[in-house]
């Protein structure tokens, strides 16, 4: 038998099957890894196929050195699935099947633990007088005195009850009487510890109808779904009782979510409901736990997988049901290569597994949303908070008459009155601040020069936190101290401007000494379980005060806060994107949502400059609809997406020169490429060489060819050939080709 093998080797070169033979009595199944020789080396490929016959002689083959593991470690429908991407993407088969397997499972990174064991080997009925034949060995009866039950124990819990038991189990196995074995064990995340279980909560009639719809389309594996609920209004219990139903079906289910600060609280959700049967995936957990969880989902131990992005590609066996919170994240759309959408592989998967697909959220894309208008998804909403609770008052505070009144704090006068209201009243209360760091940037009184990073063209922001006192660059994480004189006219006039989220925690520390306060951003979140400890914190009432960026807004669900307040609501408002009202919008909103969530009614105050703005008061309003219909008609007017696609050639060199050249080059073969497909030529809108806003990011120089396109057939052909213009080979630069990318800076 001859074997069909896709060697894990990114390049273009190699980016097709190579033929071997399976030696004589070797069983191999599509999806195995193995390992083969590849001309001097040996190097691991994956089975896609077999065959009787080859072009080549047979005996010029060479054969599979072994197996890499004696199971098929990627299911045939994830290698339907890892082809499409290629297909989509562009790229070499190889490259998508590492999306399907740990990374560290590659080169044999991580290994199955395991631990010694000790159990009986001889009946329990001779145990009295193997203890009788041990004399002065105290050690040696007291350990056949616990293995009497015959259950096998962990030498590490042995150890726990007799001192340095090893040699006196090695002397009972050389006895015959102890078996000395290597046991497997799971690496859990957060310990695999036990978790109450919970009681169903009563459904609300809003969650009783929208599950009246779905479940009869679960029922028969089809079914795509845009759940559009308020926030609090119960979209977690429906996921629930979905899944639910999903594992009585037999099948197994997959829930995403955009951030690893919300995977915890979904997994203790899950788990109070379905105990071990759920499993996580996130790019925070350590190589063994992730290799372990992944495990468990292949061997169909675990059956719903909660999880980031990339646990859309879990093994899951028999698929029923995938849902996606908070659908309208960024997060959902990876930007490294090969680039993908979670929220499409997600349908793609559905439509080819015979799952149903449940996109949920208070504040859909504009996508999204309008998809489920022309029929792609049928929508569902839930308009109504669990038990009828009210959505949180808002109030808009207009920061420019607060400078007119001499305040220069961060903090409005209002939003420090219901501050010092809601900690007197014992409650929780929850601080946006979208920039992390303690100044935004610093810059010259005197000559208006802004301190810079030297690898990126931006701007540095000033930290103080944990003694640093440094400025720090957010792209590149270039670090110096800041200048004493201006480095461009020696001005000693230096001026820190702006603030971000240490800045907030140090005015709130001191307005409020007493009070616990934690701050979450990407600086406090960076380690191990960071995200769980801080909001473990907030949730156990020990911190009163939660600051945070964006990564609070969404999803969770603390009952004891009672106000909100969003520091700077301008913020994503003035970048430089089409999609920065969106982002207003859906992240003003879901902040808001994270008030009021219990028995006490919530309130909200946002700060902003444009009190007047139709996003700040639609926001405040928490009307979607009217958002929506007020965007959407902007997007049509501008010809912005969902209308057209937007797409860009990216190139970045270390050498200025050499990116310019090979950008005006690729300019020149799109515009060839143009005049020769006049139907490509009359759905391009825009075609324009430029430099991002962003010119220089991590030392390298930068250039874009910005493209507006017309949703049409012809559209992906001329995407086709732009890819394999990125694909063009040059040592100076590196090319990329972006469809409808998250950021054009």
């Amino acid at each position: 038998m001859l074997a069909q093998v896709i060697v894990d080797i990114v390049h273009e070169n190699v980016a097709h099957t190579f033929t071997y033979r399976v030696p004589e009595g070797l069983e191999l199944s599509v999806g195995q890894r193995v390992e083969v020789p590849f001309g001097p080396r040996r190097k691991e490929g994956v089975v896609v196929g077999f065959s009787d016959t080859t072009d080549v002689p047979v005996e010029k083959l060479k054969s599979i050195i072994a197996p890499l593991e004696d199971y098929p470690a990627i299911l045939p429908c994830l290698i339907d699935l890892a082809e499409r991407m290629a297909e989509n993407a562009h790229c070499p088969l190889a490259e998508t099947l590492r999306l399907m397997l740990p990374a560290e499972m590659r080169g044999g990174r991580v290994q199955v633990k395991q631990q010694p064991i000790a159990r009986l080997a001889i009946p329990k009925e001779d145990v009295d007088e193997a203890i009788f034949k041990q004399g002065r060995s105290q050690k040696r009866r007291q350990l056949l005195e616990i293995l009497r039950d015959g259950i096998p124990h962990p030498v590490s819990e042995l150890k726990m009850i007799v001192r340095d038991p090893l040699e006196a189990l090695r002397q009972l196995q050389q006895a015959g009487l102890v078996d000395i074995l290597q046991e497997e064990v799971l690496r859990r995340p957060g310990g695999g510890a036990e978790t109450p279980p919970a009681p169903d909560p009563e459904l609300t009639p809003s969650q009783k109808e929208v599950l009246g719809v779905m479940l009869p389309e679960l029922h028969q594996g089809q079914g795509r779904f845009l759940l559009h609920g308020v926030t609090g209004s119960g979209k977690t219990e429906v996921f629930i009782r979905l899944v639910r139903e999903t594992l009585r079906m037999g099948k197994a289910a997959m829930i995403l979510v955009p951030e690893i600060a919300l995977t915890p609280q979904m997994v203790d959700w899950f788990r109070r409901r379905f105990g071990a049967v759920a499993a996580v995936l996130h790019s925070r957990l350590s190589a063994g736990e992730r290799f372990d969880e992944w495990r468990r989902i292949r061997r169909g131990e675990a059956r719903v997988v909660i999880g980031a992005r990339s646990a859309v590609f879990a093994p899951a066996e028999n698929l029923g049901l995938i849902v996606v919170d908070e659908e309208h994240e960024t997060t959902y759309l990876s930007d490294r290569h090969p680039r993908y959408d979670a929220r499409e592989v997600a349908r793609w998967r559905c439509d080819n597994e015979g799952a149903t697909l449940l996109l949920a959220s208070a504040t859909p894309s504009i996508l999204s949303f309008a998809m489920a208008r022309r029929g792609d998804y049928t929508l569902l909403e839930m308009p109504n908070r669990v038990m009828n609770r009210p959505l949180p008052e808002v109030e808009i505070i207009d920061m420019r008459q607060e400078l007119e009144q001499g305040n220069r704090s961060v903090f409005s006068g209002r939003l420090v009155a219901a501050l010092k209201d809601c900690m007197r009243r014992g409650q929780q209360a929850m601080l946006l601040m979208n920039r992390r760091g303690y100044n935004a940037f610093i810059s010259c009184r005197s000559c208006g020069h802004v301190m810079k990073c030297p690898n990126c063209d931006v701007s540095m922001t000033y930290h103080v936190s944990g003694g640093d006192g440094q400025l720090h660059c957010h792209y590149c994480g270039f670090a110096q101290a800041p200048p004493q004189t201006c480095p461009e006219c020696s001005s000693k006039y230096i001026r820190y401007f702006g603030a971000g989220t240490q800045k907030v925690e140090e005015e709130l520390r001191k307005l409020f000494p007493n009070v616990g306060i934690v701050r979450m951003d990407i600086d406090t979140t960076s380690g191990k379980d960071g995200h769980q400890k801080l909001l473990d914190e907030f949730r156990s009432g020990r911190a009163r005060i939660l600051v945070g960026t964006q990564m609070i807004a969404k999803g969770l669900d603390f009952p004891k806060v009672t106000l909100v307040g969003v520091v700077a609501a301008d913020m994503t408002l003035n970048l430089p994107d089409y999609r920065a009202r969106e982002r207003t919008f859906q992240l003003l909103t879901q902040v808001a949502g994270r008030a009021g969530r219990g028995e006490t009614p919530g309130q909200v105050i946002i700060q902003t400059y444009k009190p007047e703005d139709e996003v700040i008061l639609a926001s405040a309003r928490q009307d979607y609809r009217v958002f929506f219909e007020q965007e959407f008609g902007k997007r049509r007017t501008g010809l912005y997406p969902p209308f057209t696609i937007l797409a860009r050639l990216l190139v970045e060199s270390t050498s200025a020169k050499a990116a310019q050249e090979h950008a005006e080059h690729l300019m020149a073969e799109c515009m060839r490429l143009l005049e020769e497909n006049p139907a490509w030529k009359k759905r391009t809108l825009m075609i324009r060489l430029d430099q991002p806003s962003v010119t220089i990011l991590r030392g390298k120089s930068r250039w874009h060819i910005l493209m507006k396109l017309l949703v049409h057939p012809e559209t992906e052909a001329f995407a086709a050939e732009l890819t394999e213009l990125a694909r063009e080979e040059n040592d100076q630069v590196e090319t990329y080709f972006e469809y409808n990318p998250t950021t054009m800076m």
